[in-house]
């Protein structure tokens, strides 16, 4: 466990990508009961770790049942007006479409976004910080690096929003940054929840803790 780092400072917002049908795992996926709570709400912890306001969850299969847990979720954390449901209405489109409207709905003035992963329930909170002074410092996206693979969350420069507006199909934001190639900043992390993702159910049990700097 690494040490406290300080926190990252005001003009990042943040998107929650949690549109997802979930098919391989039978649908339902980000409400199934990841250590007590909705699957989903690891990555809404995330979210609000990073300092972003607004964030923004994109909804889309199962839109009713996920925004009534997120709505949950930020009555529990006090969340107040910096949380936001959108609903994707082509969320069908793929990753891409969720992209587009959460990168749609975000304010103008912003140093950058980062985009997380509804089914994403691991991400260490000691992150964030550090990709926001690679961001600083003139990468126009970060991300986490885990035993020599990107993780998430990815934070885009505000320049990248456009591109993101543009996303479309299922690759999300995989095509932006394979146009980066090398000016995307990896910067390397111990915590093996920047990789974990939760596809089947079986997943669930060996899903990683977030890691909470003390």
């Amino acid at each position: 466990m690494t040490g406290a780092q300080a926190p990252v400072q005001p003009g990042y917002a943040a998107i929650v990508l949690a549109a997802g049908a979930g098919r391989r795992f039978g649908g339902g996926k980000l409400l199934a009961a990841w250590r007590g709570r909705p699957l989903v709400e690891g990555a809404l912890d995330a979210a609000l770790a990073s300092a972003s306001d607004p964030i923004l969850v994109v909804t889309g299969a199962d839109a009713g049942p996920v925004a009534e847990a997120v709505r949950d979720w930020g009555q529990d954390r006090q969340a107040g007006t910096r949380l936001r449901i959108i609903h994707a209405e082509d969320h069908a489109e793929g990753m891409g479409a969720s992209l587009r409207t959460g990168a749609l709905a975000l304010p103008s003035g912003l140093k950058g976004v980062f985009v997380f992963l509804g089914d994403m329930p691991g991400i260490p909170h000691d992150v964030f910080a550090g990709l926001a002074e690679a961001l600083a410092a003139g990468a126009p996206a970060v991300a986490p690096e885990h035993q020599g693979r990107r993780g998430h969350p990815v934070l885009f420069s505000a320049t990248l929003i456009p591109e993101l507006a543009r996303a479309s199909g299922d690759a999300g934001a995989r095509e932006v940054l394979s146009i980066l190639g090398d000016r995307l900043v990896r910067i390397p992390t111990e915590f093996p929840g920047v990789l974990f993702d939760v596809d089947r159910p079986g997943d669930l049990d060996s899903a990683p803790a977030p890691e909470v700097p003390r």
